[in-house]
């Protein structure tokens, strides 16, 4: 195995008492969430902040329950559609948030600069955050195996990748260069967000058919999803259902006041709401996201940790971005789909560049220390960056690197863009 180190053996404990340390878990996620239902159920909103507290914590709650039961259910569904699946649940709290802001710039004008902010903060910081936290945890791991003799000193520099991840990487390749024609168009419409709909529907069908040349599907699930995954299959999978459900109903019922205290805290505490709705609300519904695959990086299993993140910027991509502009129909928008403002033109552009990057650095299936410390510290530039001139330069930049480096990784380019459309029997692909 070139992308995953063997985790090492959980101990032997009785199933009642992790079936006892896991509701204990479940237990405060739930209280967590609980004064969120409170004032949703009680009709309560003292003042802006104060509800987005408490709204943001909710959601925050439900997000790990999702994440647990999430990873939990790879216990029954094996392979890389395990992993996409993982991947798009672990984003709904995004997709309830952002769809949300889509839904209501129908019928509430103002609310249009925000339907694509939390999408474009989100995508940025997963690929310019966690995919460095994940390589940098993952070659720090290797280092204890290089010790020991068990891998080369060359795993403490660089994260291979599985041949499995070439088609995940190969979709993502096509949707990022299909997204600068957002920026071009100045809006989403709704063909436009039919065509990423179906390329979704296929990606997920392709993953599906993807087997893990890497043996990942006898990896041990540890740490809280282990600790589901441990109870007896009836338990277990009424437990991942209910916990679902749960997380479900706490995130719809949340997602709306939560998206409008957002807005209007920004006014209360005299900070940018754009700012807000853009960088905050991405940073309450990733963070499980960012602790599931860190905690795999921790593992050793640094190839399932990149993948679950790779899988999540194909469905930002093409499901959440697909969806925008139908969300903002069904909300009262004009049939021509969701428009976008200058400012919405150069962070589409933005994050089309710096997807576009990510690509050119993972298609030759390896992840340098170097390119990950280079993607963060590029990522925390766009945060001095705040005036148009600044955008447009740091996207020409991301686009100069992206050529520079898929030119190195010439031989690459080919077997990547053909991996989504080879027959899904014949064997994984370079």
């Amino acid at each position: 195995m070139t992308n995953t180190l063997s985790p090492a053996p959980a101990r032997d404990l009785p199933v009642s008492r992790m079936g006892a340390s896991a509701w204990g878990r479940i237990a405060i996620c739930i209280a967590i969430a609980l004064p969120a239902v409170v004032f949703r159920v009680g009709g309560f909103a003292p003042n802006p902040v104060v509800d987005l507290l408490v709204f943001g914590a909710a959601v925050v709650a439900a997000s790990f329950l999702l994440a647990w039961a999430a990873e939990a259910a790879q216990k029954d569904i094996a392979g890389a559609l395990a992993i996409a699946i993982l991947a798009l649940i672990a984003v709904l709290p995004e997709y309830a948030v952002d769809l949300y802001y889509a839904f209501r710039s129908g019928y509430d004008p103002s609310y249009e600069q925000f339907a694509a902010a939390n999408m474009t903060g989100s995508n940025r910081l997963l690929l310019g955050f966690g995919w460095p936290l994940v390589v940098i945890i993952s070659l720090l791991v290797a280092r204890r195996f290089v010790r020991v003799g068990s891998l080369p000193a060359s795993a403490t520099r660089v994260l291979e990748l599985s041949r499995s991840s070439r088609v995940d990487i190969g979709f993502l390749a096509l949707l990022a260069v299909i997204a600068f024609l957002i920026p071009l168009m100045g809006s989403i419409p709704m063909w436009f967000g039919f065509v990423l709909l179906a390329a979704f529907v296929v990606y997920l069908w392709r993953a599906s058919k993807v087997s893990d040349d890497d043996g990942g599907d006898d990896e041990e699930i540890v740490g809280m999803a282990g600790n589901i995954a441990s109870m007896p299959q009836r338990t277990r999978r009424w437990t991942i259902v209910a916990l679902f459900v749960v997380a479900a109903a706490v995130i719809l019922s949340s997602a709306e006041p939560f998206a409008d205290a957002l807005v209007e805290s920004g006014s209360a505490l005299g900070i940018d709401s754009y700012f807000l709705v853009q960088w905050l609300a991405p940073l309450a519904t990733e963070a499980p996201e960012f602790i599931v695959a860190a905690l795999f990086a921790l593992r050793g299993m640094g190839g399932a940790a990149i993948g679950t993140l790779i899988a999540s910027k194909v469905n930002q991509w093409s499901l959440l971005v697909g969806s925008l502009p139908i969300a903002h129909v069904l909300g009262g928008g004009t049939t021509g789909g969701l428009p976008l403002d200058s400012r919405q033109v150069e962070e589409f552009m933005l994050t089309a560049s710096q997807t576009l990057l990510g690509v050119a650095i993972i298609i030759a299936l390896r992840f340098h220390r170097w390119s990950a410390i280079a993607l963060a510290a590029l990522f925390a530039v766009q945060f001095f960056v705040t005036d148009t001139n600044g955008r447009w330069v740091l996207s020409i930049v991301h686009l100069v690197a992206a050529l520079v480096v898929f030119w190195i990784n010439r031989r690459d380019i080919l077997p990547t863009i053909a991996a989504p459309f080879r027959r899904p029997s014949s064997p994984a692909q370079r």
